[in-house]
Protein backbone atom coordinates (compact mmCIF):
# COMPACT_ATOMS: atom_id res chain seq x y z
CA UNK A 1 0.00 0.00 0.00
CA UNK A 2 3.28 2.42 0.33
CA UNK A 3 3.04 3.24 -3.83
CA UNK A 4 -0.74 3.88 -3.33
CA UNK A 5 -0.39 6.34 -0.28
CA UNK A 6 2.74 7.72 -1.92
CA UNK A 7 1.34 8.73 -5.42
CA UNK A 8 -1.84 10.22 -3.38
CA UNK A 9 0.34 12.04 -0.82
CA UNK A 10 2.56 13.62 -4.31
CA UNK A 11 -0.40 14.57 -6.07
CA UNK A 12 -3.43 15.57 -3.92
CA UNK A 13 -3.70 19.37 -4.94
CA UNK A 14 -4.36 17.49 -8.72
CA UNK A 15 -6.20 15.17 -7.68
CA UNK A 16 -8.50 17.35 -5.28
CA UNK A 17 -8.21 20.10 -8.62
CA UNK A 18 -9.89 17.59 -10.50
CA UNK A 19 -12.47 16.39 -8.54
CA UNK A 20 -13.85 19.77 -7.87
CA UNK A 21 -13.72 20.65 -11.54
CA UNK A 22 -15.66 17.39 -11.55
CA UNK A 23 -18.14 18.50 -9.02
CA UNK A 24 -18.67 21.98 -11.02
CA UNK A 25 -19.46 20.56 -14.42
CA UNK A 26 -22.23 17.90 -12.72
CA UNK A 27 -24.07 21.18 -10.51
CA UNK A 28 -24.04 23.48 -14.17
CA UNK A 29 -24.71 20.11 -15.80
CA UNK A 30 -27.36 19.13 -13.25
CA UNK A 31 -28.98 22.85 -13.23
CA UNK A 32 -29.25 22.53 -17.23
CA UNK A 33 -30.76 19.16 -17.48
CA UNK A 34 -33.37 19.67 -15.04
CA UNK A 35 -34.59 23.57 -16.13
CA UNK A 36 -34.66 21.84 -19.60
CA UNK A 37 -35.81 18.60 -18.51
CA UNK A 38 -39.07 20.12 -17.09
CA UNK A 39 -40.20 22.78 -19.66
CA UNK A 40 -39.32 19.27 -22.43
CA UNK A 41 -40.99 17.21 -19.46
CA UNK A 42 -44.21 19.29 -19.64
CA UNK A 43 -44.42 19.85 -23.39
CA UNK A 44 -44.38 15.88 -23.50
CA UNK A 45 -47.46 15.75 -21.43
CA UNK A 46 -49.51 18.39 -22.81
CA UNK A 47 -52.63 17.99 -24.85
CA UNK A 48 -51.33 20.08 -27.78
CA UNK A 49 -50.42 18.27 -30.27
CA UNK A 50 -47.89 21.04 -31.76
CA UNK A 51 -46.28 21.40 -28.12
CA UNK A 52 -45.95 17.37 -27.64
CA UNK A 53 -44.38 17.08 -30.79
CA UNK A 54 -41.66 19.91 -30.32
CA UNK A 55 -41.04 17.78 -26.87
CA UNK A 56 -41.00 14.42 -28.65
CA UNK A 57 -38.21 15.83 -31.07
CA UNK A 58 -36.30 17.33 -28.33
CA UNK A 59 -36.21 13.97 -26.43
CA UNK A 60 -35.92 11.64 -29.76
CA UNK A 61 -32.86 14.27 -31.00
CA UNK A 62 -31.07 13.87 -27.77
CA UNK A 63 -31.74 10.18 -26.85
CA UNK A 64 -30.25 8.96 -30.29
CA UNK A 65 -26.98 10.79 -30.27
CA UNK A 66 -23.78 9.81 -28.74
CA UNK A 67 -22.47 12.36 -26.44
CA UNK A 68 -19.19 12.29 -27.44
CA UNK A 69 -20.76 13.25 -31.27
CA UNK A 70 -22.68 16.21 -29.23
CA UNK A 71 -19.53 17.64 -27.92
CA UNK A 72 -17.73 17.75 -31.33
CA UNK A 73 -21.06 19.31 -33.15
CA UNK A 74 -20.89 21.89 -30.44
CA UNK A 75 -17.54 22.84 -29.31
CA UNK A 76 -15.96 22.21 -32.93
CA UNK A 77 -18.69 23.01 -35.00
CA UNK A 78 -19.28 26.30 -33.14
CA UNK A 79 -15.80 27.57 -33.25
CA UNK A 80 -14.85 26.64 -36.57
CA UNK A 81 -17.78 27.90 -37.71
CA UNK A 82 -16.88 31.51 -35.90
CA UNK A 83 -19.94 32.16 -34.26
CA UNK A 84 -18.41 32.68 -30.92
CA UNK A 85 -15.48 31.30 -29.27
CA UNK A 86 -16.85 28.65 -26.45
CA UNK A 87 -15.10 28.09 -23.77
CA UNK A 88 -14.60 23.89 -22.90
CA UNK A 89 -15.87 24.15 -19.30
CA UNK A 90 -19.56 26.40 -20.86
CA UNK A 91 -19.53 24.02 -24.12
CA UNK A 92 -18.87 20.46 -22.02
CA UNK A 93 -21.43 21.83 -19.11
CA UNK A 94 -24.25 22.48 -21.80
CA UNK A 95 -23.63 19.06 -23.82
CA UNK A 96 -24.06 16.77 -20.72
CA UNK A 97 -27.26 19.09 -19.23
CA UNK A 98 -29.22 19.00 -22.83
CA UNK A 99 -27.75 15.38 -22.85
CA UNK A 100 -29.44 14.49 -19.67
CA UNK A 101 -32.67 16.41 -19.78
CA UNK A 102 -33.82 13.88 -22.50
CA UNK A 103 -33.84 11.63 -20.29
CA UNK A 104 -35.55 13.58 -17.01
CA UNK A 105 -37.99 14.77 -19.47
CA UNK A 106 -39.31 11.27 -20.29
CA UNK A 107 -39.38 10.62 -16.72
CA UNK A 108 -41.25 13.84 -15.90
CA UNK A 109 -43.47 12.96 -18.76
CA UNK A 110 -44.11 9.42 -16.92
CA UNK A 111 -44.92 10.81 -13.61
CA UNK A 112 -47.35 13.41 -15.25
CA UNK A 113 -49.20 9.99 -16.59
CA UNK A 114 -48.75 8.41 -13.00
CA UNK A 115 -50.99 11.24 -11.03
CA UNK A 116 -54.00 10.25 -13.52
CA UNK A 117 -56.64 11.86 -15.40
CA UNK A 118 -59.12 12.37 -12.54
CA UNK A 119 -56.32 15.39 -10.92
CA UNK A 120 -56.41 17.02 -14.24
CA UNK A 121 -60.07 16.86 -14.88
CA UNK A 122 -60.43 17.98 -10.98
CA UNK A 123 -58.48 21.22 -11.41
CA UNK A 124 -59.93 22.06 -14.67
CA UNK A 125 -64.04 21.71 -12.85
CA UNK A 126 -62.25 24.47 -10.28
CA UNK A 127 -61.49 26.81 -12.77
CA UNK A 128 -58.19 26.62 -13.51
CA UNK A 129 -56.99 26.26 -17.34
CA UNK A 130 -55.16 23.26 -18.80
CA UNK A 131 -51.40 25.14 -18.11
CA UNK A 132 -51.91 26.31 -15.02
CA UNK A 133 -53.53 22.68 -13.81
CA UNK A 134 -50.19 21.24 -15.36
CA UNK A 135 -47.98 23.64 -13.75
CA UNK A 136 -49.40 23.67 -10.38
CA UNK A 137 -51.43 20.46 -9.46
CA UNK A 138 -50.30 17.98 -11.80
CA UNK A 139 -46.28 18.69 -11.77
CA UNK A 140 -46.28 19.21 -7.90
CA UNK A 141 -47.03 15.36 -7.45
CA UNK A 142 -45.29 14.15 -10.54
CA UNK A 143 -41.81 14.79 -9.12
CA UNK A 144 -43.01 13.13 -6.20
CA UNK A 145 -42.67 10.07 -7.89
CA UNK A 146 -39.91 10.51 -10.47
CA UNK A 147 -37.36 11.08 -7.96
CA UNK A 148 -35.97 8.23 -7.60
CA UNK A 149 -35.10 7.53 -11.65
CA UNK A 150 -33.97 11.50 -11.88
CA UNK A 151 -31.49 10.18 -9.08
CA UNK A 152 -30.10 7.49 -11.52
CA UNK A 153 -30.05 9.40 -14.27
CA UNK A 154 -27.99 12.53 -11.92
CA UNK A 155 -25.53 9.70 -10.87
CA UNK A 156 -25.31 8.40 -14.44
CA UNK A 157 -24.78 12.10 -15.70
CA UNK A 158 -21.43 12.13 -13.18
CA UNK A 159 -20.63 9.03 -14.56
CA UNK A 160 -20.76 10.47 -18.04
CA UNK A 161 -19.15 13.13 -17.19
CA UNK A 162 -15.49 11.47 -17.15
CA UNK A 163 -16.09 11.69 -21.36
CA UNK A 164 -15.72 15.77 -20.81
CA UNK A 165 -12.07 15.20 -19.29
CA UNK A 166 -11.31 12.25 -22.24
CA UNK A 167 -12.67 14.42 -24.95
CA UNK A 168 -11.24 17.11 -27.65
CA UNK A 169 -12.66 19.19 -24.54
CA UNK A 170 -9.99 18.87 -22.21
CA UNK A 171 -11.62 19.66 -18.79
CA UNK A 172 -9.68 19.33 -16.18
CA UNK A 173 -12.01 16.68 -14.50
CA UNK A 174 -10.56 14.00 -11.90
CA UNK A 175 -10.22 11.40 -15.14
CA UNK A 176 -7.81 14.13 -16.94
CA UNK A 177 -5.79 15.03 -14.18
CA UNK A 178 -5.39 11.55 -13.77
CA UNK A 179 -4.53 10.64 -16.75
CA UNK A 180 -1.53 13.33 -16.12
CA UNK A 181 -0.46 11.79 -12.93
CA UNK A 182 -0.31 8.69 -14.84
CA UNK A 183 2.18 9.40 -17.95
CA UNK A 184 4.35 10.75 -14.48
CA UNK A 185 4.44 7.16 -13.01
CA UNK A 186 2.66 4.66 -15.02
CA UNK A 187 1.51 2.94 -11.96
CA UNK A 188 -2.05 2.05 -13.62
CA UNK A 189 -3.86 0.53 -10.45
CA UNK A 190 -2.08 2.77 -7.82
CA UNK A 191 -2.98 6.17 -9.49
CA UNK A 192 -6.19 5.32 -11.22
CA UNK A 193 -7.79 3.88 -7.43
CA UNK A 194 -7.97 7.38 -6.14
CA UNK A 195 -10.00 8.51 -9.62
CA UNK A 196 -12.31 5.62 -8.50
CA UNK A 197 -12.54 6.72 -4.84
CA UNK A 198 -13.78 10.40 -5.92
CA UNK A 199 -16.77 9.09 -8.34
CA UNK A 200 -17.54 6.98 -5.59
CA UNK A 201 -17.43 9.86 -2.75
CA UNK A 202 -19.83 11.50 -5.20
CA UNK A 203 -22.58 8.62 -6.88
CA UNK A 204 -22.79 7.49 -2.99
CA UNK A 205 -23.61 11.00 -1.48
CA UNK A 206 -25.76 11.01 -4.57
CA UNK A 207 -27.65 8.32 -3.80
CA UNK A 208 -28.30 8.57 0.14
CA UNK A 209 -29.42 12.35 -0.74
CA UNK A 210 -32.07 10.52 -3.08
CA UNK A 211 -32.71 7.63 -1.01
CA UNK A 212 -33.79 10.55 2.09
CA UNK A 213 -35.52 12.86 -0.63
CA UNK A 214 -37.44 9.89 -1.14
CA UNK A 215 -38.46 9.39 2.05
CA UNK A 216 -39.12 12.87 2.93
CA UNK A 217 -41.92 13.57 0.54
CA UNK A 218 -43.49 10.06 0.75
CA UNK A 219 -44.17 10.76 4.11
CA UNK A 220 -45.48 14.21 3.37
CA UNK A 221 -48.21 12.12 1.07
Amino acid sequence: MGDYWKILSNNFPDYLSGFLTTCQVVGASFLIAMAVGLIVGALRASPSKVLNRIGFVYVEFFRNIPLLVLIYLVYDGINQAGIISLDRFIAGAACLGLYTAAYVAEAIRSGVFAVGKGQFEAGLSLGFNEREVLTKIVLPQAIRTVIPPIGNLIIAMTKNSAILGGSLLAINDILLETRRIYNNNFKLYETFLWATIGYLILTITMTVVVRRLESRLAIRR
